[in-house]
């Protein structure tokens, strides 16, 4: 069986791909349960174009491989004689050895995950692993040989979407209902490489359950009845790139083109969006405390009642929802939601500063306000802060109002900055407010260099320009060349998309204030980031089951982002990132990138809070943070739910800036 079998897919795959193919073979196995039994798996083996086992089985299994434009189409058909409940898995076998490959499985796995702990999914653990597919952004597993460029990729090939409510998290689990989820994963233990997939969903050797928390493996089975047939189909592609990020690169535009995702029918235009978001700017606004700002962090889905929990850059985004709301209110001429923003800054033009000239960024306000000495400060809500003030101050210029004070707080704080840079051109991730390192990682630098190069472009400070222009060559060398996006979110220093997000955005503002050969340089190496930052954004519609509330309201999750290998659920960050995207578009000619916008754009107002659709939240406005798309939660809820806890306050500045499209460029164009 195997040599044929060999023989079959290495011919189809020279005749498609026109390359000297590797040896690989398809092995499958069929799990079958008994209920109340323990499941017993069979090796399958190959009979003309039919499966069989060493006994005779309940159902008749065929295959058939097709090749298909630069794929081979795995067919395989299952007709029950009788009911059955069953899971049928298959392999890709390579001569890649173990040691020279680095898997990719899009919005979940990158390289080895080896940024990430052992409490997660990673090679600390395991070096062979199968997930269920609604955890990927694509549902495709690849591996890329480093020592002969070679990749390999199985992708499902997507059909109407079910899912199933399941009554237990481990073990052998019969399914309440139809699914299509299936699973992908990769065999990387026995010296030769392999890719895994099969249906329905297996989990092993652990099952990622919420954050950093890994339990016993699972596996599911479908029931077919006496008579009844299911089709599954795959497609198999090989390949070769020149490093990792080319094989991420070559895998999401493959991916954009299987799949191709299309937008989603748009519930609201962006003025209706921005009236409903500002509803949060009056509800969330809190001014007992010395600081006011509006209440971000630590909020309740259920009552929506603000927290004493104030942070300033990611999650709160305290200033930037300020300067939103200060806005707004002029724009629709709602005083009240001027008064509110202007007092917001006020507030911390007098309060939110050391002595030395930081911005005080994450407390309990209602324990006070805390000493300098007690500060850690982040590059990324340092940085954050100051993008808010500086769009403020512009702003401000522009309806001929000075903020002096304001400007000289600017100024120190990235003259500081400039002390923080290591000569690598690295920032620490954190520090103390005496600038000694309290995280030194580098992988949160890309956060410094867009504040650096909008302190450039208000001030005319050249010093700045320079100094992003050498965080981005720490950028270049240790993180987009080696295809090692970490350390960005604040929570998690692991691979993640927000670390992506950053490097796309940091050469992006150093290619719109530089010339020619410097200026196509940023570009280059913005479009490299951007396939990275884009991997984690989903391209298909993920299944619920009745009874979940997403999928009763008819979520698709296609536009929507995973969050990083320790945080499993989706999101709307997104902030600049389209906007930069529909740039590279132009500037490259890639249209797969304004493809991609159309989805995310016309996506994420999908679950945005008003009177007569809450969506789950107590409150119009507050648009929800942690959407639980499977099988994995946050502390509350599980799958087709939220957390109850949730921060609205960067939801909204995220949505606020995908929907003011000119507010960066305008900013960066202006002398």
């Amino acid at each position: 069986m195997k040599t044929n079998l060999k023989k079959m897919l290495v011919g189809v795959l020279l005749v498609v791909g026109g390359l000297q193919a590797m040896a690989i073979d398809v092995n499958f196995k069929l799990s079958l349960k008994q209920p109340g039994n323990d499941a017993v798996t069979y090796p399958l083996t190959k009979k003309g174009n039919q499966l069989t086992a060493s006994k005779a089985l309940p159902l008749n299994i065929s295959y058939q491989l097709t090749p298909q434009d630069d794929n081979l189409l795995l067919t395989v058909t299952l007709t029950a004689k009788e009911r059955v409940y069953f899971n049928i898995g298959g392999s890709v076998s390579t001569n890649y050895q173990t040691d020279d490959c680095e898997f990719y499985l899009p919005g979940f796995w990158y390289h080895k995950n080896l940024r990430s702990p052992k409490e997660a999914p990673s090679f600390h653990t395991s070096k062979s692993w199968n997930f269920r597919e609604d955890r990927l952004s694509s549902p495709l597993t690849g591996v890329y040989d480093s020592r002969s460029g070679r990749t390999l990729t199985v992708l499902h090939h997507l059909g109407e979407r079910a899912d199933a409510l399941t009554t237990h998290q481990e073990g052998e689990i019969i399914l309440g209902g139809k699914t299509s989820v299936g699973y992908l994963g990769f065999d990387n233990e026995r010296g030769r490489a392999s890719l895994t997939f099969g249906y329905p969903w297996v989990e092993t050797p652990k099952r990622y359950i919420r954050k950093l928390t890994l339990v016993k493996p699972a596996t599911s089975f479908a029931k077919l009845e006496a008579g009844e047939q299911m089709t599954l189909n795959w497609y198999i592609r090989e390949s070769e790139a020149k490093d990792y990020g080319q094989f991420v690169t070559d895998g999401w535009n493959y991916c954009m083109d299987c799949i191709k995702p299309t937008a989603v029918k748009q519930l609201y235009t962006p003025e209706q969006m921005k009236a409903q978001l500002a509803n949060y700017f009056r509800k969330a606004y809190v001014d007992k405390y010395a600081l006011k700002y509006h209440s971000g962090s630590d909020v309740r889905c259920d009552d929506c009642r603000p927290s004493d929990h104030v942070t300033l850059g990611f999650v709160g985004r305290v200033l930037l929802n300020a300067f939103n709301s200060l806005e707004y209110g002029e724009q629709t001429g709602e005083q009240q939601l001027t008064d509110m923003g202007q007092a917001i800054f006020d507030s911390w033009l007098q309060y939110g500063f050391t002595a030395r000239g930081y911005f005080k960024e994450d407390m309990r306000i209602s324990r006070g306000i805390p000493a300098d000495a007690d500060c850690i400060h982040s590059i990324r809500q340092q940085s954050e802060a100051v993008y808010a003030v500086l769009h403020y101050l512009a702003y401000e210029k522009k309806q001929g109002r000075q903020h002096k004070q304001w400007e000289q707080k600017m100024r120190t704080l990235l003259d500081q900055m400039l002390l923080l840079q290591k000569a690598d051109g690295s920032f620490p991730r954190k520090y103390r407010d005496d600038q000694s390192d309290f995280d030194p990682s580098g992988g949160s630098t890309p956060s410094a260099t867009s504040t650096l190069v909008m302190g450039y472009k208000y001030f005319g400070d050249k010093r700045y320009l320079k100094a992003a222009k050498l965080s981005v060559d720490y950028l270049e060398r240790n993180i987009i060349s080696k295809s090692d996006y970490f350390s960005s979110t604040l929570d998690a220093n692991c691979e993640d998309k927000e670390a992506a997000i950053s490097a796309v955005t940091a050469t992006y503002y150093l290619a719109m204030v530089t010339k020619k050969q410097e200026r196509q340089h940023y570009i280059d190496l913005c479009r490299q980031a951007a396939y990275f930052a884009l991997s984690w954004y989903y391209l298909w519609d993920v299944p619920f089951a009745q009874g979940q509330m997403l999928g009763d309201l008819d979520f698709h999750s296609r536009g929507w982002s995973n969050v990083s290998v320790e945080n499993n659920h989706i999101d709307v960050f997104v902030f600049e990132l389209p906007h930069i995207v529909r740039w590279l578009a132009e500037e490259t000619g890639e249209q797969r990138f304004n493809q991609i916008c159309d989805v995310i754009e016309s996506s994420l107002c999908q679950l945005l809070p008003t009177q007569e659709r809450l969506c789950g939240i107590a409150v119009p406005g507050f648009n929800p943070e942690v959407v639980q798309h499977t099988h994995w939660d946050y502390g509350k809820n599980g799958k087709g739910f939220y957390n109850d806890i949730f921060a609205p306050g960067w939801t909204i500045a995220s949505l606020w800036e995908l929907y003011s499209p000119q507010r960066t460029v305008g900013f960066l164009k202006n002398k």
